[in-house]
């Protein structure tokens, strides 16, 4: 499995330092590291699924092979941790896609607006594996490949911040970006694809969606707002779709924060108890 992941490393720290310090610093960095959410990539294999990680993460397109079983990266999000799950869309690693959605807070359902049918699998394949995600689990609907099919979504032009910039909660861009800033994007003089799946089709299956989880639609989110079209190869919409996703998922961040918090037994404070107490008996 390819895990990719932020670490806090002691390395710069002196040799010879106080054991107890090392250990409240080994501490404090697994805390920091320790994912507040989850977030789950569903779709087909050749959808661009973890081309779309990747013009997030790594701020770059590149072409990928497909993924075996799955992969994670752990997105520092201002002061918060969002591990983000790639899974198979191969038929061998369906039945992974379960135990990949347990617990989570997010699923992003994507599928190729040039593929009618990967819109359909997600419906008929994909969308039984959710059935483990949390019961208040976001659902967003994201057709990827726009740039075969969308001329906006090759546009030329400099573009804002995107992952690279940390805008934290709240801040997301409205632009399109994935680039660097001021890097001009690759253009073409015309979409070289058909366009098999309107953004209306997908506004629908998020309707159906819903129903099948038994989610109140009137208190849901509006489909228009979690319904993206997106390019792993441009940039378009990628960061506002990830950013948007997170500034949704920050109530359960926060409540996952609060519920560990009034779980966690400070260990240093209980041992400076024990001697007060038995300074005071001396």
């Amino acid at each position: 499995m390819k895990v990719k992941y932020n670490i806090a490393t002691l390395s710069a720290w002196p040799l010879m330092v106080n054991k107890r310090r090392v250990s409240k610093a080994m501490a404090n960095s697994a805390k920091m590291n320790k994912p507040d959410v989850k977030l789950v990539l569903l779709g087909d294999m050749n959808v661009g699924k973890t081309s779309l990680l990747h013009r997030y993460m790594e701020r770059k397109f590149q072409e990928t092979v497909s993924t075996v079983g799955g992969a994670f990266f752990l997105k520092q999000w201002g002061p918060y941790n969002i591990s983000i799950w790639d899974t198979a869309g191969r038929e061998q690693f369906h039945g992974l896609g379960s135990m990949y959605c347990r617990g989570a807070a997010a699923i992003i359902l994507t599928y190729d607006v040039t593929s009618w049918q990967s819109l359909v699998d997600l419906e008929e394949r994909f969308l039984l594996l959710t059935d483990t995600a949390n019961d208040d689990c976001l659902y967003v609907i994201v057709g990827n490949k726009a740039d075969l099919t969308d001329p906006a979504a090759l546009e030329e032009g400099p573009v804002g911040a995107g992952a690279g910039a940390e805008p934290g909660p709240g801040g997301a861009e409205p632009g399109r970006g994935g680039a660097e800033p001021g890097e001009l994007r690759p253009i073409a003089a015309v979409p070289s694809g058909h366009k098999q799946v309107q953004r209306e089709d997908a506004m629908a299956l998020y309707g159906r969606v819903l129903r099948y989880k038994q989610q109140d639609e009137a208190s849901s989110q509006p489909a228009d707002r979690m319904c993206f079209e997106t390019s792993a190869k441009t940039g378009y919409n990628v960061d506002l779709l990830f950013e948007t996703l997170f500034s949704m998922a920050l109530p359960s961040i926060l409540r996952k924060r609060s519920e560990n918090s009034a779980h966690t037994v400070d260990l240093e404070e209980c041992r400076n108890s024990k001697r007060s107490r038995r300074g005071c008996c001396s």
